[in-house]
């Protein structure tokens, strides 16, 4: 699951974070017509093709069929076969004990299940889509879950995004006819490397997980500045599930369409149900700030700081304003501290990497460009890197 948040005058913009969002029984829910005085079809051109719920959770009817023949030929030629829903398991091989799933894990575009069994990959979303619409063949129960883990960053263009994370559980089947020895939900997370075993768990109804889909490609389609798309796919998972962190998306669309009245509306009415989130409040103090509403800017601000340190592109942007200034020194203080928050990400070490050079120290140069080439998934991330690395080598 995605948040993203974009640059704008030094105050982070924010769109959709996966934690524990309002999944809590007692929480408020808004109506459904308050959640209808929020859209505004006029500022948005139609879009047809927009997946339903059916499409995002259906099968081919030939897969499903290559799937039940695959369960009736292990049946047949095991002695003591296992539960189905263990036998499904084993089948996506969701546990990558050998470290050769046939499905995996990729970070790419949410797809639906049908477009994921095709490709035998997806982010979790997908997997957890497809996973549940594989268990819908055989009838097998299935549990969300929506993991509280500590938040991944990635850019992309303007956007700033915070990926969350979402698995599954196969439910053994109740029957007082079939008894198995070792009938026990199965947990299906295709990154068994995040040791879920310290995060905090909330379970979360199919309606819930449908609108986090709709949210994740409503972002997707933001980033690649298709805005009518975006808006399409909010108001089908607002419709679907009353998600109250995708109000936060639909704001955030209406303030890229131009309309910061109505994006300030809908910030404020989704601060109703949940006033401390960070990402909504991020959202109106950048509104706040260009308006020059200084007072209520600062109120805003003073909740939001102790945020803002612990994000990594924070850190970041000091360190690239501050070689931009020549303060090389500082920069290499910068960028260490975006790197100690978040070592995963290429540009903090490629930012290490051109400051030691500027610095004079070559050999921390290279090793800190091999580490930002070795981090990097885009081909021309790689080829950059790889270029500037060899330069260096011949210097």
């Amino acid at each position: 699951m995605i948040q993203l948040r974009t640059i704008s005058s030094g105050i982070f913009c924010s769109l959709l974070l996966l934690l524990l969002w309002g999944c809590s029984s007692t929480a408020p829910k808004p109506s459904d017509d308050e959640i209808d005085a929020l859209f505004a079809d006029s500022l948005f051109k139609s879009v047809s093709n927009i997946p339903s719920v059916e499409d995002i959770f259906s099968l081919p009817p030939s897969v499903a069929a290559d799937v039940r023949r695959a369960y009736d030929r292990y049946s047949l030629s095991t002695k003591n076969p296992v539960a189905v829903h263990e036998w499904l398991a084993s089948y996506i091989n969701a546990n990558q004990l050998d470290g050769h799933s046939d499905f995996h894990y990729q970070d790419n575009l949410t797809q639906t299940a049908s477009e994921t069994y095709a490709q035998r990959a997806g982010n979790c979303m997908s997997l957890v889509v497809m996973t549940s619409a594989l268990a819908d063949v055989f009838k097998i129960g299935t549990e969300f879950q929506d993991i509280a883990i500590e938040p991944v960053w990635d850019k992309q263009g303007e956007f700033y995004l915070i990926n969350g994370h979402v698995n599954l559980r196969l439910l053994p089947a109740e029957s007082v006819h079939t008894v198995y020895v070792s009938a026990h939900a199965i947990l299906v997370d295709f990154m068994p490397e995040r040791a879920l075993r310290g995060y905090n768990k909330v379970q979360i109804n199919r309606q819930t997980l449908t609108s986090m889909f709709y949210n994740n490609m409503a972002a997707e389609s933001l980033v690649e500045g298709d805005l009518d798309r975006a808006y399409a796919l909010i108001k089908a998972g607002l419709k679907s599930g009353h998600f109250i962190p995708a109000l936060n998306t639909l704001a955030v669309i209406y303030r890229h369409k131009g309309d910061e009245k109505r994006a300030e509306q809908v910030y404020r009415y989704a601060l109703k149900y949940d006033a401390d989130d960070m990402t909504t409040l991020y959202n109106l103090a950048v509104i706040l700030g260009e308006q020059g509403r200084l007072e209520e800017w600062a109120q805003v601000n003073k909740v939001l700081e102790l945020a803002r340190i612990r994000n990594p592109y924070y850190y970041y942007d000091m360190g690239e304003q501050a070689y931009d200034e020549h303060q090389y020194s500082e920069a290499l203080a910068w960028y260490q501290r975006a790197v100690d928050k978040a070592d995963y990400r290429h540009e903090f070490f490629f930012g290490l990497s051109r400051t030691y050079w500027a610095l004079g120290d070559e050999k921390r140069a290279k090793l800190n460009m091999e580490k930002a080439m070795a981090l990097s998934r885009e081909a021309t991330d790689k080829h950059r890197y790889q270029a500037k690395l060899q330069a260096m080598q011949q210097h």
